[in-house]
């Protein structure tokens, strides 16, 4: 294993000394980059500053932000409850930084919840939870109000925006109004409030594929050791600008690229959707992103059909990777002069990109590095707030998840003849176990501390952590082989006609376990080769029959693909862009 230096960070005890250490350290650094004119008209120094939605970002200071919070704090912690439990129902906005952490900071447990779950379990999370405060986003106006009469221990419901605020809904604007008066006239409650790192703080909802949801537990402590460990490994300095892309009621989003950029003195950009992505990263000069990885391949995708949609820019593109290459075995790095038109596209300014929540394809991390836009993926749970491995900015895998974290020890148990086992780790960032729930938190926790992951893989010489696929998604035929279907998926999602796949086992009339595969084809390259023809069609089939030939020839045969079906629409995922699997 090489012995390379970590890098340094600042220690932190709590969210809280975060923040005042990056208040006291980048007050007047940007912090924010907004568009909504509800947090642009709070800042004096914005005063007649454009706020339309289709203009440039404009900023929002470290100190800005410190004070709302502050001021926010003040007001919550004001109101008759004892460690309230703040639920936040809301597309990524600035006020659900500010009541994140102002939460945490100093008045109870916040509950971020995915606001593309339905109405019911919107409900049932709340009761859950034992919420006693929802703030909401006004787009969430009409779920808030199917659930009122179904949510007794909610005693306050705070719109974001004052012109959706009336009747018996409160404004998070007014309470921010009041807070300043409180703060201002001498209220230090929530300064001086007590914070235990140790204690639940923070409880989020797992996105589950499956089964239904668990509540995680985790604490300040939980997340501040893992900000500082994954800043040891990848250099992230106040310069960068962060695009906010993924929902932040993930841990990866909320941990990676919210409170990371915020503890190193980065920005925080705000996208506006999928749809203004690439106008958001031309606005914000973006230098940092993360993505999960159907985003980052789709990016890859739609560069190589780019650069490649007629013979002459084809030529074009392959001598100058060739060049490319040929300069940085030299040490001469010419890739952004070369690629300026691909840079541009993305800002000009993209330098790093992260890939977590499932397996990325590595030739598309080396693709996207051999365009100079450095690509690495990493390895996180929610359980474990979120990251246990990522791959290095000076020392990656491409095939592999990543390194363990400083403080974190990976290990893998029960292995099978190939050396292929479960996956587990322990470190102080692995959470306090799951709420109301001992037996689910059991199940996952081993008597010496270890969180099993319910992910099969094994650690390679260099300590990297390889992921093979999911414990509960293991096909195992009759004489005792493991068939893992994430492999299988993989290989088909190489051809240009699959779009998704889904595999699973089932058994024949002998009892014998077979490999089937549900697979929705890519409906645009079908038509370039096919016309417009069904996608569940005869000649569809065929043509897939071939590309699933084509696998089992890569394949041994016990793992050969016996039987598919074709699907006309996409698969049900999760918010985090899973596809959801029955079991």
């Amino acid at each position: 294993m090489k012995n390379i230096p970590l890098y340094d960070v600042r220690t932190i005890r709590d969210l809280r000394d975060m923040l005042r250490q990056s208040v006291k350290h980048y007050g007047d650094t940007t912090a924010f980059l907004i568009k909504d004119p509800h947090v642009l008209k709070r800042d004096a120094a914005l005063a007649g500053a454009p706020t339309d939605k289709n203009q440039p970002y404009l900023p929002v200071t470290y100190r800005q932000f410190g004070q709302d919070v502050d001021t926010l704090g003040t007001y919550l912690s004001s109101l008759p409850l004892e460690s309230a439990r703040v639920a936040i129902l809301a597309e990524t906005r600035y006020e659900w930084y500010v009541t994140y952490m102002a939460t945490v900071n100093g008045v109870g447990i916040v509950v971020p919840l995915d606001k593309e779950l339905p109405t019911a379990e919107i409900a049932s999370l709340l009761n859950r939870s034992h919420a006693d405060i929802l703030v909401y986003a006004p787009s969430k106006r009409k779920e808030v109000d199917a659930i009122r009469d179904q949510v007794p221990s909610v005693r306050y419901f705070v719109s974001m925006d004052p012109e959706e605020a009336g009747g018996q809904d409160h404004s998070f604007w007014d309470w921010l109004d009041e807070g300043q008066t409180a703060l201002q006239g001498g209220d230090k409650r929530f300064l001086e409030a007590p914070i235990d790192p140790s204690v639940l703080s923070i409880l989020l909802f797992t996105s589950g594929t499956t089964a239904k949801s668990k509540a995680v537990m985790l604490s300040h402590s939980n997340i501040c050791i893992n900000l500082m460990a994954m800043c040891q490994m990848v250099d992230i300095v106040p310069d960068d600008v962060f695009l906010s892309v993924l929902p932040l009621h993930h841990t990866y989003e909320c941990t990676c690229g919210f409170l990371c950029p915020i503890y190193r003195g980065a920005t925080v950009a705000v996208c506006e959707g999928l749809r203004h992505i690439t106008r958001n990263m031309q606005e914000s000069q973006v230098t940092v992103m993360l993505a999960v990885p159907l985003m980052v391949e789709l990016f890859y995708k739609r560069i190589l059909k780019s650069a490649t949609a007629d013979p002459k820019l084809a030529k074009k593109f392959r001598i100058g990777l060739k060049l490319s290459n040929g300069l940085r075995k030299i040490g001469v790095d010419k890739r952004k002069t070369l690629f300026k038109r691909i840079h541009d596209t993305f800002g000009g300014h993209l330098r790093l990109l992260i890939a977590g929540g499932a397996a990325i394809d590595p030739a598309v991390l080396k693709g996207m590095r051999d365009l100079g836009i450095f690509s690495i993926q990493g390895y996180g749970l929610t359980e474990c707030a979120p990251i246990l491995a990522l791959n290095r900015d000076v020392w990656y895998n491409d095939r592999a998840a990543g390194l363990a974290l400083p403080g974190v020890e990976i290990r893998v148990v029960d292995k099978d003849e190939n050396g292929i086992g479960e996956i587990i780790g322990k470190g102080p960032n692995v959470m306090l176990g799951y709420y109301e729930n001992d037996e689910a938190t059991q199940e996952v926790m081993d008597a010496d501390g270890f969180f099993h992951t319910g992910d099969l893989g094994y650690l390679d010489k260099d300590g990297f952590v390889i992921i093979t696929g999911r414990k509960k998604n293991v096909i195992v035929t009759k004489n005792g082989k493991n068939i893992f279907p994430e492999e299988i998926e993989f290989l088909l999602s190489q051809s240009d006609y699959i779009q998704e796949s889904l595999v699973s086992g089932a058994e024949d009339e002998e009892g014998e376990t077979y490999v089937k595969a549900e697979i929705f084809p890519n409906e645009e390259k079908i038509k370039e080769t096919l016309g417009d023809v069904p996608l569940a069609g005869d000649a569809v089939r065929q043509l897939i029959g071939e590309e699933v030939r084509k696998v089992n020839h890569t394949l041994t045969t016990y793992k050969y693909i016996r039987q598919f079906t074709l699907r006309d629409t996409e698969f049900e995922k999760t918010t985090s862009k899973k596809i959801k699997r029955a079991y």
